[in-house]
């Protein structure tokens, strides 16, 4: 019987549940004891390794003192005992120092071990008799000592195992627990047939499963995240094996030789050659195959059949990335390390002519009630709008004043060099920055003002020694008592292709510049702005205007000085929720012109240019546009898309409309309002390539509109993990946007890939992420820049899947947006069809209701009378029946029945 592999049990005499380390004990198999010189038979020789110096010390070198005729050598003892006290713990020898010590005799034996018989390169023999019988041992046969040797190491004795009685020690308890048991309870299925379909004849036929109903359902599987068990402890059962070794042998081919064969063609005879070429099948196959044979042989003449299909369909340009890479790349951060204050960023925005410079408004990080708490040393701080270079990230390049905290801002479509920004007072700041382009074109770029010299390495823009903070005063502030009384959520420039009056009407633009803005405000008002004067032009006195020069400020430039504390809105809109005297409160809006804006690059490089070239700034001379006549614009939009506080996204109209009543100028009330979002809307914005397709953004949820479509919106998100923050439209790619979330993640979302989530997420920093804002570098390079609630901004690359469209995606997601489309329609459809099923089952239900109430008095008493007489034809049979009443002669069985 072979031998059992037992498994001991732990300490406490219990088996333990994570798999304790076992030793495995073979019952007959002995301890192997370590092999020593006495186990062998020599306790006299001791091995020892002597290196190339002690060999060169005791003149006992290998090949040349010490050889395989002579492969021993004897050193005095005197010398190993001086090397001893030379070298001491080094010498090789020190490992035998007792040894040698007490060895009597003068000379030592040392022999060259050259096989390494017994471990090393070298023995010591230690005592005098090995010395000797090593010296002059005597002469064996040549034969006898090859047996010996093959005797004395390679015989292996085999030992047969010996079979005992089995001895249970509890392994058979560990297998029955590592068995396979059924535990679930089996379920069982029954099927019945009725007796009388047994033996009938069965009919098979081909049947289209889509053109029956409930024939063919696909069941198509798709992995669920809700639902995904995650393995925590596994217990494994392991069996040792035997090693398995496979070996393998080549012959040796010690003889080669040269041969050569020649074949010659086995042919046909005359006699054969006639009768294959009179047959019948050779004549057929060459009839079919002469067809094919000729149209290969003409495509191969047309076309090249060896060119690389593949290659020819690779896009021939290079990239900063590999294509594959999907994940945006840090590409560099700023911190206003300067300001002690905790402050967020609230807005940004990218210089539209100078690359490499972006400008962040911050705001201090506190609540309304902290605010009101804090307020004497807030009116201290500065509130700033930050502009960063790609050269200098640690020092600004400009900080423009404001008198509050600025919540958004942005450039003038026709002069970058003017800002305007809404603070958390209600108010609108106009910034000129004119004096301070050369400052802001000439960083770090020798002078030139090429867009191609601004965007260098980072390596190579070194920031300036002895750096000055450049503060730049605002021009003008509006009115704070005929402005917003709440904080600005959102600001726009109207294009400068058209203007609107006081009544909301379109006429074309005077002036050919943008002069207009709109705003919206948490004091659920509406503003639309006018910068330029609104009275005739009157030349003042010679001394009023002399005063005037010596009151402004040298460092303040006089743009805008005729709206300064006086600007007043040019008319305001409410959004009433109706019947109620409540509004609706907007955070963000839309206008239709809003996609002109993405494409108005090219025109703003051309105005510049003009300006620079000496010409004088439009933007110096409003006044001088009031006497244009007003032309106005027929078929123009004027209505606009508003987000709410509430979730709600609203689409309505800004033109004014008289009271019947009043004769007051009102606003018009809301074409369309969906209750869509479950947290306040924070994004409205249109698609650069779709100027009818809009996205918002709020709460947990994102939505896709299209104008027009009233129905409701073509796409809308579950609600996601996390709430989110901010959003913004791909600028390069039609179906993607990036979405922030409170978490400090970013969702990429791409419509080609999915529709129901992010096609994927990453992890941009710690806290909320408060504002999205991609740009365009070059056709190869694009940034997206990313502010959280720290303050910090984030810049990071854009990889080549996420910035570089399909050949044929702009057409997709048109067809996808038209399928939507077509989408709601079928539903609102439906829900018509439904409406008017449900209408004509309550009519007919009506109907039968009325139809008992309007029989008339004779139905009702003939129905009554036929009821009656089939209640006594029905007493008389149960009379005759039970035999109370005699059966006349004249009836018949038959009439009874």
């Amino acid at each position: 019987m072979a031998p059992k592999y037992q498994k001991q049990k732990s300490a406490g005499g219990h088996k333990n549940t994570k798999r304790s380390k076992t030793k495995q004990i073979l019952p007959d198999r002995e301890e192997v004891e370590p092999v020593t010189m006495e186990s062998m038979g020599h306790p006299e020789i001791y091995p020892l390794v002597l290196t190339t110096q002690t060999q060169e010390i005791f003149n006992c070198r290998i090949d040349e003192d010490v050889t395989d005729e002579k492969p021993y050598k004897l050193i005095k003892k005197e010398d190993i005992l001086a090397d001893f006290k030379n070298r001491a713990a080094v010498s090789d020898f020190y490992p035998v120092k007792k040894v040698i010590q007490e060895y009597p005799g003068d000379e030592l034996l040392v022999v060259y071990d050259k096989d390494f018989r017994y471990g090393l390169n070298f023995y010591l023999i230690g005592t005098e008799e090995g010395k000797e019988n090593y010296l002059n041992r005597p002469e064996v046969p040549e034969e006898q000592e090859e047996y010996k040797e093959h005797t004395s190491e390679d015989l292996y004795i085999y030992k047969p195992p010996i079979s005992k009685p089995w001895v249970s020690l509890g392994s058979e308890k560990e297998i029955d627990e590592e068995s396979v048991k059924e535990s679930a309870k089996q379920i069982t299925y029954m099927i019945s047939r009725k007796r009388s379909e047994f033996g009938a004849p069965v009919k098979f036929r081909d049947q289209n499963a889509s053109s029956v109903k409930d024939a063919y359902i696909e069941c198509t599987a798709y992995p669920d995240k809700n639902f995904i068990v995650k393995q925590l402890e596994k217990d494994v059962g392991m069996q040792v094996v035997p090693k398995v070794k496979d070996t393998s042998t080549q012959t040796r081919w010690t003889y080669p030789k040269n041969a050569s064969t020649q074949y010659y063609p086995r042919e046909f005879s005359e006699e054969e050659k006639e009768i294959f070429g009179q047959s019948k099948p050779l004549i057929d196959f060459l009839n079919n195959a002469s067809i094919s044979v000729e149209i290969a042989l003409q495509q191969n003449e047309i076309m090249n059949t060896f060119i690389d299909d593949w290659k020819c369909l690779a896009e021939e340009e290079g990239t900063f990335g590999d294509k594959t890479d999907t994940h945006l790349k840090e590409y560099q951060s700023f911190t206003d390390l300067h300001n002690l204050t905790e402050n967020m960023v609230t807005s940004i925005s990218w210089h539209p002519t100078i690359y490499g410079l972006i400008a962040v408004s911050v705001a201090v990080r506190l609540s309304l009630e902290d605010r009101v708490h804090f307020s004497g040393k807030l009116l201290l701080q500065p509130s700033l709008i930050l502009f960063w270079s790609f050269s200098d990230p640690i020092h600004p390049q400009l900080m423009l004043e404001s008198p509050d905290d600025i919540f958004c801002f942005k450039f003038c479509p026709s002069d970058p060099n003017i800002i305007a920004g809404g603070c958390i007072n209600g108010q609108i700041v106009l910034w000129d920055i004119t004096a301070h382009a050369d400052r802001i074109e000439n960083i770090k770029t020798g002078g030139s003002r090429s867009k191609k010299a601004t965007l260098k390495p980072m390596f190579l823009l070194e920031p300036d020694s002895n750096k000055e903070a450049m503060y730049i005063r605002h021009c003008a502030v509006s009115s704070i008592e005929n402005g917003h009384k709440k904080v600005i959520t959102d600001i726009h420039w109207l294009s400068d292709t058209f203007e609107i009056n006081r009544m909301g009407s379109v006429f074309e633009n005077r002036s050919g510049i943008c002069c207009q803005l709109v705003t919206c405000s948490a004091d659920c008002t509406i503003c639309f702005w006018d910068i330029r004067s609104q009275k005739a032009l009157t030349p003042p006195p010679i001394e009023k205007k002399k005063e005037e020069s010596i009151e402004i400020p040298f460092d303040v430039p006089s743009t805008f000085l005729h709206l300064d504390l006086s600007w007043k809105p040019l008319f305001k809109i409410r959004l009433s929720k109706g019947e109620t005297s409540l509004d609706h409160c907007p955070t963000k809006i839309s206008l239709s012109e809003d996609h002109l804006l993405y494409k108005a690059q090219d025109k703003i490089l051309a105005q510049s240019k003009l300006v620079k070239a000496g010409e004088m700034n439009p933007y110096h001379n409003l006044e001088g546009a009031l006497a244009n006549n007003l032309k106005p614009i027929e078929d123009f939009c004027t209505k606009f898309f508003v987000g709410t506080e509430e979730g709600g996204v609203i689409y309505t109209d800004w033109k004014m409309e008289r009271d019947p009543e009043t004769g007051r100028l009102m606003a018009r009330k809301p074409v369309n309002l969906y209750a869509v979002h479950d947290g306040a809307v924070h994004t409205v914005q249109r698609s650069p390539f779709y100027k009818d397709i809009i996205l918002t953004i709020g709460g947990w949820n994102l939505a896709i509109w299209k104008e027009g479509i009233t129905t409701g919106p073509l796409l809308q998100s579950c609600c996601a993990p996390k709430r989110y923050t901010a959003g913004h439209w791909s600028l390069t790619r039609p179906g993607v946007f990036y979405i922030g979330r409170e978490d400090g993640y970013i969702d990429i979302w791409d419509l080609l890939e999915k529709t129901h989530e992010p096609a994927q997420s990453q992890n941009i920093c710690i806290t909320m992420i408060t504002y999205i804002k991609p740009w365009t570098f070059t056709a190869k390079q694009q940034f997206i820049a990313i502010a959280d609630y720290y303050g910090t901004l984030h810049i990071l690359e854009i990889p080549w899947t996420l910035s570089h469209p399909s050949t044929n995606e702009a057409s997709s997601m048109s067809y996808y947006f038209e399928r939507e489309v077509k989408h709601l329609e079928y539903v609102e459809q439906r829900k018509k069809i439904r409406e008017q099923e449900k209408k004509e089952m309550e009519l007919e239900l009506e109907k039968k209701k009325t139809k008992t109430y309007q029989k008339s008095k004779e139905q009702m008493e003939a129905e009554l009378k036929a009821d009656y007489d089939n209640y006594l034809e029905l007493e008389k049979n149960t009379l005759i029946n039970l035999g109370l009443i005699k059966v006349p002669e004249t009836m018949s069985f038959m009439d009874l029945m």
